[in-house]
């Protein structure tokens, strides 16, 4: 099989995008790697390019750049010979993973020679490639550069390394490879002749092929002038020797074949593996992103945080350190793998950000924005402090990953994961998934912060609108907390939904915000109200819905208006402000009617003292079905006899008897 270039009459310029990212990638990959000193920015911005262009596998880069990009990288690294060492590292295993060594194993080096022109293509469009087949261990490949690319030596060494890598790959073996022909030595094209060593197989098959033709062609001369003997004696001990050649190459070719079939077989094993791990992590990532949008308090983020860590990774342990609210500590928010001993040890260990010469890895990892990868914690023992060093010993830690948890540049805590019991290796892709899932958890953090912040905000903005009201009259103070905490208590007992408990207590709070419009002379009256007076009152209700419907509610909490607004109307229909009846009067607005009737009655007013509690019970008994629902009324029994069995302070006897009158 050959493949000949294709003529392209289009001429390219050093302004032409000539190299795929993919490309520059394995180059990166190998600092990384090897390099890992090296600030792959630095290398970038004296390239001209930026890191989303390296992402992109679609980003094609210029002559210039890539030449800029090769300079700076022998600068830093010193290395003259990198280049070709980039060639061999493309086509290493930690490079091409499991599925590229699976396909390359069922290929062989002769066939992957006959299509590297393609692959090539992929990645760069400045030359062309021809291969030709020279024998079935020996392949001629010339590269020709498109019209107008100035191509430079160091990329005739890279394609060299590559070469030399291929065959390395299946029999972990050099090839050689002969530069004949070079276009930096005045040659048009530069030409490789490659040849590998055969296998034990190939050698045997063509010495059996040789000695069987020899041996039958000596049979058939002899049978010339002596037939007899040839069948009897010549013939046999031909057929027998090629019969044993060929037993002896199957046996050969079965060994090899068992080989290449145990090589396939850990190929499937890693790339099959592989899969589960990508499929995991996948998983894990768009569960953590769930819960950006899920959840609106921290504690909630970071225990479902960790329990997918649990869950989807293999780690045997790992936690997760958040800086407190003066950034001073590093606290302990959640952790799995440990038992009560250890964890009491995470938990007690202060880790702290306000000392400049703390030399504690989390803290440091913190500080720098910096991931650490760990496996052997006595390399980097003289580094930390007797105190660090004692956490990690009473810890059990020999290798462990810490990264940084980063949000809008800043860091907000802290994640460490390792293995104990498994002892599996921890790797750079481990750091890397890690980093990766770290940022998520940054944004899932900071967006519960916010919601918690808002959250506050929220509820003090309502307390004050409250307190403004009750504030009027120092004999009210407090009412609208205490029919709050009532209402919240039905709730309870009723097992309403979290949702619909904040609603009422947003509706509970600012129930009575319409007497904002009804005069002093009015509220703080010392005796019985007028008819008039008494519906000034009245137009409370109404006004505070009518107030409340100009606040822009959202979700569960639109219905606040309407709730806080109709807490006097009775299940009768002889309440007010819309005479509604039964089930057309929100449950919740019916929760409230109750709280705000116990605490109205069993509170000092102008006009009365405050009844009794006994007193004040037998009232709701006698509203039952009335005035109330009933099953809000029980409700609120249910709670007051708890509370009052905890407090010890209410005479409950007084309480048990008005929960029924048959």
């Amino acid at each position: 099989m050959k493949s000949s270039p294709v003529a392209d009459k289009k001429i390219f310029t050093e302004n032409s995008a000539l190299y795929n990212s993919r490309g520059l990638n394995v180059w990166i990959k190998l600092l990384k790697e090897k390099y890992s000193y090296i600030a792959i920015e630095e290398i970038l911005d004296y390239a001209g390019m930026k890191p989303y262009e390296i992402a992109d596998q679609g980003h094609w880069f210029t002559q210039t750049q890539i030449d800029r990009f090769y300079d700076k990288v022998v600068q830093l690294t010193g290395n003259n010979n990198i280049a070709r060492e980039a060639g061999r590292f493309a086509a290493s295993p930690s490079l091409i993973g499991a599925l590229g060594q699976f396909i390359f194993g069922q290929l062989g080096p002769g066939k992957v020679y006959q299509i590297i022109g393609h692959v090539s293509e992929s990645c760069a469009r400045s030359s062309n490639y021809f291969t030709k087949k020279l024998s079935p261990n020996k392949v001629e490949i010339t590269v020709t550069p498109k019209p107008g690319v100035n191509e430079k030596p160091y990329q005739c060494e890279n394609r060299i390394g590559l070469l030399e890598a291929i065959t390395v790959g299946f029999l972990n073996k050099l090839p050689r490879v002969e530069h004949t022909e070079c276009i930096f030595h005045g040659a048009e094209s530069c030409k490789y002749i490659i040849s590998w060593e055969m296998s034990a197989s190939d050698i045997f098959r063509n010495i059996r092929n040789y000695i069987t033709f020899f041996l039958l062609s000596v049979c058939l001369v002899i049978a010339c002038f002596q037939p007899q003997i040839t069948a009897t004696i010549y013939l046999p001990i031909a057929l027998i020797t090629v019969f044993l050649l060929f037993s002896t190459g199957q046996l050969v070719e079965q060994k090899e074949l068992k080989t290449s079939l145990n090589i396939l077989s850990d190929s499937s094993d890693r790339l099959l593996k592989e899969t589960q791990i990508n499929y995991n992590n996948t998983l894990l990532t768009n569960e953590i992103g769930q819960i950006i949008s899920k959840y609106t308090n921290i504690k909630d983020v970071i225990e479902t945080v960790v329990g997918l860590f649990e869950k989807r990774l293999d780690y045997d342990r790992g936690f997760i350190l958040l800086a407190n609210a003066d950034r001073s500590l590093l606290e302990f928010h959640a952790g799995f793998g440990y038992d009560l001993n250890k964890l009491d040890i995470i938990k007690k260990s202060a880790f702290h950000l306000n000392k400049p010469d703390s030399k504690g890895v989390f803290v440091v990892s913190f500080r720098e924005q910096k991931p650490f990868l760990i496996n052997d914690i006595e390399e980097i023992s003289p580094n930390l402090s007797k105190r660090s060093l004692a956490f990690a010993h009473q810890m059990g830690s020999q290798s462990f990953i810490c990264c940084p948890i980063i949000c809008d540049g800043q860091s907000i805590g802290i994640l460490a994961v390792d293995n104990l019991r498994s002892k599996r290796p921890l790797v750079k892709s481990d750091l890397s998934l890690l980093m990766g899932v770290a940022s998520v958890i940054g944004i899932s953090v900071r967006n519960a912060d916010l919601m918690e912040a808002r959250q506050r905000q929220f509820s003090s903005i309502l307390q004050v609108l409250a307190a403004s009201i009750d504030a009027r009259d120092p004999l009210t103070a407090g009412h609208s907390e205490k029919v709050t905490e009532y209402a919240l208590g039905i709730c309870e007992e009723l097992n309403l939904s979290t949702n619909y408990r904040e609603m009422i207590r947003v509706a509970s709070l600012l129930h009575d915000y319409g007497k904002i419009g009804v005069p002093d002379s009015i509220l703080k009256k010392p005796g019985r109200l007028t008819k008039e007076e008494y519906e000034t009152v009245k137009t409370h209700a109404q006004r505070t819905q009518s107030i409340l419907e100009q606040i822009n509610f959202e979700g569960i909490f639109s219905q606040v208006p309407e709730v806080a607004g109709s807490h006097h109307e009775k299940m009768d229909g002889s309440g007010y402000p819309n005479g509604l009846k039964g089930e057309e009067i929100p449950l919740g607005a019916r929760i409230i009617a109750v709280a705000d009737f116990f605490e109205a009655v069993t509170a000092k007013r102008h006009y009365r003292d405050p009844l009794p509690i006994s007193y004040a019970f037998r009232l709701l008994e006698k509203g039952r079905s009335v005035h109330f629902d009933e099953k809000v009324v029980d409700a609120f029994i249910r709670y007051y006899e708890k509370e009052a069995l905890q407090s010890e302070s209410v005479d409950t006897a007084k309480i048990v008897p008005m929960k029924r009158v048959s």
